[in-house]
């Protein structure tokens, strides 16, 4: 039997003892003036009393700032929406039947002075009106994991750039012969590589999310198709973790991503533009790539996980800490993982201080107004977080501008798919289970970005070849 994982103590500060300490025996004060007079060694202030109240009254209104309110019913209804919301299923084609699964994990910490009942698991419904869970200091997390050897395919990246940054996934990985589905590939990958039994009574399937296409050389080559599952543990605590060596867990409190005190950290990952266009044997065509297209930027959160480190079945540090591995500077969120974690966030709609909100300032994404992307690609007015926030997260920003300007020109088809597919949002979405949005929209806008690429290493190409022949002149006349 493995040990069960310990309640999570929440930070407390106890008031300080400064506050409660009486005033020293050399201070007279004097109350029966309407000033009051302190005799400080040898010298005398006078003070108006109704200074003093002024002084006294005007910080009272900030010494009880007002709490963050609790997420638990947003994430109820996300759920719930989950739960009865079909998913999108991409079918393989028949050159390409590969596909993969990954579990998004979410767990309730209760508070350390919960009370349980001895009760079944309970349904999805009732776990949500269990007393701990809406207690305002429990605290609603998702299960990220880093590996030391990513596949390509975790988080869609080719080669990034810097080496210090340290990405954070979902686990799963690809479907075998003998799977029965996707949703026993997520349950069996996540027991191999991570030690937990999603398929015991302290979790639940609540639902899947829509299919995801993984491809590469811009578009242009699918690798495979793949299907997040949601779970939640509908249990206080559950059996430790085990995950193998080269992989570190990482809780994440949910309300580090959409809560707006304090805000969540957006930043930016960069890859080499060449390590997705040039052939992978090519050193030198991958150098003369780069110098002419440079790289490209995509959006990224800063992972915060909670302070409380993860403990082994035996009670001892878990390996990283174990092996004095010290954790990265910064966990980044960005890629599928990204995309599949703003798939979830778009399900908790996020209240708004007011109603009257104007449209174009982007209120009407089903995504809280923090968790919009910090640059869109859309043009004339279109927010593509507003139809497919996964879809926003996937898109690449350029390094030259040029590149960035030819895309917008060659993106007029891109443009039309988008705009249809927000009336058809707009309008209820009638035909969104019918006609395949996201992947028109990817394909055309990969088409784009082929376009603009193809273009600017021509034009760059022909302005150093004229270049050199004008200076070869030069030296010869």
């Amino acid at each position: 039997m493995r040990p069960l994982i310990p309640p999570i103590q929440p930070y407390s500060s106890k008031p300080s003892s400064e506050c409660s300490k009486k005033p020293p025996s050399h201070t007279k004060v004097l109350t029966s003036a309407p000033v009051i007079g302190f005799s400080v060694f040898g010298v005398v202030v006078f003070v108006h009393v109704g200074w003093v109240r002024e002084l006294l009254a005007a910080p009272a209104s900030n010494q009880s700032p007002e709490k963050p309110a609790s997420i638990v019913p947003l994430l109820s209804r996300a759920l719930q929406r989950i739960r009865s919301t079909p998913p999108r299923i991409i079918a393989s084609p028949p050159t390409q039947p590969r596909r993969a699964a990954v579990a998004l994990i979410i767990r309730v910490v209760p508070p350390p002075h919960a009370v349980f009942n001895a009760t079944q698991s309970p349904s999805l419904t009732d776990f949500f009106e269990l007393d701990w869970v809406n207690d305002p200091t429990a605290r609603p997390e998702i299960l990220f994991l880093q590996r030391e050897n990513p596949a390509p395919e975790d988080s869609g990246m080719s080669r990034v750039r810097n080496n210090n940054e340290a990405h954070v996934a979902f686990p799963g990985g690809r479907t075998e012969t003998d799977d029965e589905g996707g949703l026993y590939t997520a349950m069996r990958q996540t027991w191999e590589e991570i030690g937990i039994d999603l398929a015991e009574k302290d979790y639940t399937c609540v639902g899947q999310l829509d299919d995801r296409e993984i491809t590469t050389s811009l578009g242009k080559r699918l690798l495979m198709i793949l299907s997040p599952f949601v779970f939640l543990q509908v249990t206080p605590q559950a059996s430790a973790p085990d995950p193998v060596s080269t992989t570190t867990l990482h809780w994440t409190p949910l309300s580090s991503l959409v809560s707006a005190n304090p805000p969540p950290k957006w930043s930016t990952v960069t890859v080499d533009a060449a390590s997705r266009i040039a052939p992978k044997h090519s050193t030198a065509l991958r150098i003369l790539v780069q110098a002419l297209v440079g790289s490209m930027e995509f959006p990224a959160i800063i992972v915060e996980p909670s302070s409380v480190s993860p403990v082994t079945p035996e009670g001892k540090p878990s390996y990283d800490m174990e092996k004095g591995f010290k954790r990265p500077q910064q966990l980044k969120l960005w890629g599928l993982s990204l995309g599949m974690t703003l798939d979830l966030m778009s399900y908790m709609v996020h209240p708004l201080p007011n109603d009257t909100v104007d449209p174009r300032s982007g209120a009407s994404s089903p995504l809280s107004p923090i968790m919009q992307l910090p640059y869109q690609t859309g043009a004339e007015g279109i927010r593509m977080d507003i139809v497919a926030p996964s879809l926003a997260s996937v898109f690449p920003r350029f390094s030259y501008p040029d590149v960035n300007f030819w895309i917008w020109v060659f993106g007029k088809r891109y443009r039309e798919v988008v705009r249809g597919w927000e009336a058809s949002v707009r309008g209820g979405g009638v035909n969104d289970r019918r006609i395949n949005w996201s992947g028109s929209a990817l394909s055309t806008f990969y088409a784009a970005i082929r376009k603009a690429l193809v273009l600017v290493i021509v034009a760059r190409a022909l302005g150093i070849i004229f270049g050199l022949g004008f200076a070869v002149w030069w030296v010869f006349q």
